[in-house]
């Protein structure tokens, strides 16, 4: 299923809790979109999760749905509340209550993309704002809410692995005593958006593969993981953030010599990790 705001994929048979989303890798930039803005077409991308979808493009092959945003992350981030609206890029609306995201321009219509460079020259209407969310917002939340609550509905719980990327510099404040840097940080905003035993497993299958991994920090989980992670009701959100200097160039985003490798490891652990949610799923049926 493909339209203007996501493109889902299906497995031929669906037998696990797990679902896989891709919230940040859109690269759809409509004509119009770029006319707008007034960054080059490579700087709109900064803020992009390059090739993320591709990274995780074996998800139905082992039994789990995709989902992955065609809306850019510059355009709207499907990572926000529908609420979280920037009154210094929108026109006509009350000054936002205190929120670090909108204040720094990274609301849900984003003002600014990666190292605060301004996307556009003034504001917009609200109009144009919300015809944006009710485009590209509301349908790519409703699709994944039914995957969600499917997922539920068919085995007790579901599983939600919400797949991101990071640049390489931000993890200079994650340096371990060792020298080296996490190369997958896992965010379940402190506990609150996941079970204890289902990260530690996804943290323990990354592991296996190789992966060296940190926990919430930098990145414990935004919108998603705060929205739709509810453990206590069967309802669990990973955060997944992986190095994207693992897989590509950062300067020219594009794929490097890794990116197959990489691709290769990932499948195992998307394997893997779609096992565990069959696993929990038959632990709780006993």
């Amino acid at each position: 299923m493909r339209d203007q705001t996501f493109s889902l994929y299906h497995p031929r048979f669906r037998d696990t809790s797990v679902v896989f989303a891709s919230p940040h890798s859109g690269c759809h930039y409509d004509a119009a979109f770029l006319k707008e803005t007034v960054l080059d077409e490579r700087t709109i991308r900064s803020s992009e999760d390059a090739y993320v979808d591709r990274l995780y493009s074996f998800a139905t092959e082992c039994g789990a749905p995709f989902l992955c945003a065609n809306t850019p992350r510059a355009y709207v981030d499907l990572n926000r509340g529908a609420d979280e609206l920037d009154p210094a890029l929108i026109a006509g609306l009350r000054r936002a209550t205190l929120n670090p995201r909108i204040s720094s321009g990274l609301g849900v219509i984003p003002r600014v993309v990666a190292g605060g460079r301004a996307i556009y020259r003034g504001k917009m209407t609200l109009g144009a704002a919300q015809k944006r969310l009710s485009t590209h917002w509301h349908p790519y939340h409703n699709m994944l809410r039914k995957l969600m609550d499917e997922s539920l509905m068919q085995h007790g719980q579901a599983i939600l692995l919400d797949c991101h990327s990071m640049p390489h510099e931000a993890l200079a404040t994650s340096r371990r005593s060792g020298g080296d840097t996490p190369e997958i940080v896992l965010g379940d905003r402190f506990g609150a958006s996941a079970g204890t035993e289902i990260v530690d497993a996804v943290e323990s299958v990354f592991q296996g593969a190789g992966f060296r991994t940190a926990r919430n920090m930098p990145f414990a989980g935004a919108f998603m993981a705060q929205h739709y992670g509810r453990p206590q009701a069967g309802r669990h959100v990973v955060q997944i953030e992986i190095d994207r200097s693992l897989y590509m160039d950062e300067a020219s985003i594009t794929p490097n010599y890794r990116f197959t490798e990489i691709q290769q490891r990932l499948r195992a652990v998307i394997a893997q990790i779609a096992d565990i949610g069959r696993v929990d799923t038959a632990l709780a049926a006993e």
